[in-house]
């Protein structure tokens, strides 16, 4: 019999059974590597057939998300799995270095504003000198009175600005000479202006001029009376319209036009 035990050299012989049990516990570990292998295949197999819409990471159309609508494949305490071609700028939502982007602000147009235009504006008045006046006279009657309040107003406030400017002008029929009815235009005139003015429109602006029987507005209508003692009345009503007060006025006016 021999002894093992002295001679170092001489191992104990592998009894049948052991070498079973030995056997055994190998191919349940090769087992077992080989189904974590498989599991880990499938799992990636999975996300590769998955719709991935990043290259940049992992994905698994399970995982997909409003938080996460990549469907991104993270570990245990969240962290995002990346692929080889990753980079900052392929991030995306869920992962960490993602930021929401900020929809553009869309700002208003303003509307354009034209800079203010100036244009001058201008007005005549023709008034009857038969309202204004008794024939052959330069005071003013009420009634002429009433027919200058009414005018007031707009002629102060166009002749009073920047560039404004009033023209009182006085006309006479052709009854009577030149020079007398030269007179009573410059008197009726002045009469008007200084109506106005007493009423406040600016003196410094209002001009005054006497035409006499100049620019007659009834042409040859009349010319078929004559001036005696027994056409007279009729011959001075005919000419009427040529007796007249006309007031222009021109002023500035501001326009502010937007688009």
């Amino acid at each position: 019999m021999l002894n093992h035990g002295s001679n170092p050299q001489f191992s104990y012989p592998v009894h049948p059974r052991d070498y079973t049990s030995n056997t055994s516990w190998r191919k349940s570990d090769m087992l077992k590597q080989t189904l974590t292998t498989l599991a880990l295949v499938a799992a990636f197999g999975a996300a590769g057939t998955a719709a991935a819409a990043t290259e940049a990471y992992v994905t698994n159309s399970t995982n997909v998300s409003a938080a996460n609508p990549e469907g991104v494949v993270k570990n245990g305490i969240g962290e995002c799995w990346q692929t080889g071609s990753w980079s900052k700028d392929k991030v995306v939502k869920g992962c960490p270095g993602w930021v929401e982007p900020v929809a553009a602000k869309v700002e208003e147009k303003k509307p354009e504003v034209k800079q203010p235009e100036t244009v001058v504006t201008s007005k005549k008045f023709v008034l009857k000198s038969d309202v204004l006046f008794d024939f052959n006279k330069s005071t003013l009657k009420p009634a002429g009175k009433d027919a200058l309040d009414k005018l007031v107003e707009e002629v102060k406030g166009m002749a009073g600005t920047k560039d404004g400017a009033a023209v009182v002008v006085g006309y006479t029929d052709r009854i009577g000479s030149d020079k007398y009815n030269q007179a009573l235009s410059e008197k009726r005139a002045n009469t008007v202006r200084d109506y106005l003015v007493a009423k406040g429109a600016p003196a410094d602006k209002m001009t005054v001029e006497g035409r006499g029987e100049a620019n007659p507005v009834t042409g040859d209508t009349c010319n078929s009376i004559k001036d005696s003692k027994k056409t007279r009345a009729k011959l001075v009503e005919c000419l009427a319209p040529d007796r007249r007060v006309e007031i222009e006025v021109k002023g500035t006016q501001t326009i502010t036009e937007t688009k």
